[in-house]
C-alpha cells in the first residue's frame, strides 16, 4: 500500500529548516566568537566588525553578555528539531526509493530541503527582475543571494541522488557480468568514494577551516556575502555523508536481484508512473 505524501507539513517543515539554517549560517560569527578562542586579538577583531556590520538584530543584547542574541538560541535549539521531525515525516513519493535507515530519511528530507531552495530562489530571481525592470532600483544582493543557494542546493541534490541510486553509471560491464563480480564491482566502487571522501576531507580541513571558516572569509562583492566560508566547508560536510550513504547502499543492495538497465521502461517503472499521475 503506497503512503500518502505531499501533506502540508511535509513542505513547511523543510521551508522552516531552510530558514532556520540560513539564519544560523548568517550569524555564525556570533557562535565563534562567544564559543571559540581565537588565536589573537587582531583576527578576533577582524571577524567581529565583520558580524557587526552584517548582524540582523543588532539592537537585540547578548543573553551571555555577549553576540549570541535571544532569536540566536531560538534557531539553535529549531535546528534540531525541525531536522528531528522533518525526517520523521518525510514519505518517500511513488518514484522513490525510501530506504529503511535513519541516514536514508535524512536523505529524503534533504531532497525536500533543496526543493524549498529552489522555490526560494525563484522567488529571489523574480523579486529582482521586478526590481530591475519596473520599478529601475536593483538590488545588490539578489544576484550572490541565489549563487549562494543554487550552491548549496548542488552540493545537497548530491546527497540526495546517491541515496536514490540516481547518479550517474555506465552499465556496458556492469550488466554482462555475473552477480559476483557485480557485487567485486560495487566494492571497488564504494572503496574508492569513501577514498577519494578521505583524502579530500584529511587534505583540506585545515585549509577550510581555519582559513575560511574561522577567518570568516566574504565574497568580495558589493553584497559580500560569506560564501567561501560556509560553501567549502560545506563541501567536506557532504561529501562525508555521500561516502556514508554509498557503504550504506552497498550493504543494502547486497543480496539485491540483479537489474538489468535498458532504454525501455519496465512494468514496474510504468506502475511507477502512473501512481505519480494519479491513475490505477
Amino acid at each position: 500500500m503506497q503512503k500518502s505524501t505531499g501533506q502540508i507539513t511535509e513542505w513547511l517543515l523543510p521551508l522552516a529548516f531552510v530558514a532556520i539554517t540560513s539564519w544560523l549560517i548568517w550569524h555564525l560569527p556570533a557562535f565563534m566568537l562567544d564559543w571559540i578562542p581565537y588565536a589573537s586579538d587582531s583576527l578576533r577583531a577582524q571577524v567581529e566588525a565583520i558580524y557587526l556590520r552584517a548582524d540582523v538584530t543588532p539592537n537585540l543584547g547578548g543573553v551571555f553578555g555577549g553576540h549570541i542574541d535571544i532569536i540566536d538560541i531560538t534557531a539553535l535549539i529549531l535546528f534540531p528539531v525541525t531536522l528531528f521531525f522533518g525526517t520523521r515525516g518525510v514519505r518517500a513519493a511513488a518514484m522513490e526509493f525510501e530506504g529503511v535507515s535513519a541516514i536514508d530519511r535524512v536523505a529524503l528530507f534533504i531532497g525536500r530541503v533543496t526543493m524549498m531552495m529552489i522555490a526560494v530562489m525563484t522567488c529571489v530571481m523574480l523579486y529582482e527582475v521586478f526590481l530591475r525592470y519596473v520599478i529601475e532600483k536593483p538590488t545588490e544582493w539578489a544576484n550572490e543571494m541565489t549563487l549562494w543557494f543554487a550552491s548549496f542546493t548542488f552540493l545537497m541534490s548530491g546527497f540526495y541522488a546517491m541515496q536514490q541510486r540516481s547518479h550517474i553509471r555506465i552499465f556496458l560491464i556492469y550488466d554482462i557480468a555475473p552477480r559476483w563480480l557485480q557485487k567485486v564491482f560495487d566494492c571497488i566502487t564504494t572503496l574508492l568514494i569513501v577514498t577519494f571522501a578521505f583524502f579530500l576531507v584529511y587534505g583540506s580541513y585545515k585549509q577550510v577551516f581555519v582559513n575560511k571558516l574561522y577567518k570568516w572569509e566574504l565574497y568580495g562583492s558589493a553584497f559580500n556575502p560569506p560564501i567561501p566560508a560556509t560553501l567549502q566547508p560545506m563541501v567536506l560536510i557532504v561529501i562525508t555523508l555521500v561516502a556514508a550513504q554509498a557503504v550504506l547502499n552497498l550493504f543494502q543492495d547486497w543480496n539485491k536481484i540483479p537489474e538489468v538497465h535498458t532504454d525501455e521502461p519496465d512494468q514496474e517503472e510504468i506502475d511507477a508512473l502512473k501512481r505519480a499521475v494519479g491513475q490505477d
